[in-house]
């Protein structure tokens, strides 16, 4: 396997990034990777990048962005006052798919939470979603909570 590298994601991953939300079954219906960016994309990134509890991962090969996450530091009072690291948004390209690169970017996201004092990782994932539900019921993630969504 080549070496994959992790890093906060820059303004010119967006639209590598944008491209692998919208290369998905349920992306296709709500993303548009469409060029230019749709400029929703461009506001949101740079909230992203102002705010220091949120982190847009890439994973790259090379100068290829392969993968990517957001990761959401959220500080709470339940459990003692612990800090929760929430991942959302998590998508692997086409071509690297079972190779391993997710694990490794869950493994880095989760050292990234361990860094900052969390005691909790979550995420959310689509019922549809199957093969993500066995990926991380393999990396040890429990389905212990209903969740709910309104769309506004």
């Amino acid at each position: 396997m080549t070496h994959i590298a992790f890093r906060r994601a820059q303004p010119a991953d967006l639209p590598a990034i944008v491209a692998l939300l919208a290369n998905d079954i349920l992306g296709q219906g709500r993303e548009d990777a469409s060029s230019p960016l749709n400029p929703n994309y461009v506001d949101a990134f740079q909230a992203i990048l102002a705010d220091p509890n949120q982190l847009q991962m890439v994973a790259t090969s090379g100068d290829e962005v392969i993968g990517a996450l957001q990761l959401t530091f959220i500080p709470g009072l339940a459990r003692k006052g612990a800090w929760r690291g929430q991942i959302e948004a998590v998508r692997i390209a086409e071509t690297h798919r079972g190779s391993g690169v997710g694990q490794q970017m869950f493994e880095w996201a989760i050292d990234q939470c361990r860094a900052r004092g969390c005691n909790l990782v979550q995420l959310t994932t689509d019922k549809t979603r199957s093969d993500a539900h066995r990926f991380y019921d393999r990396l040890g993630f429990v389905d212990s909570h209903i969740g709910y969504k309104l769309t506004l």
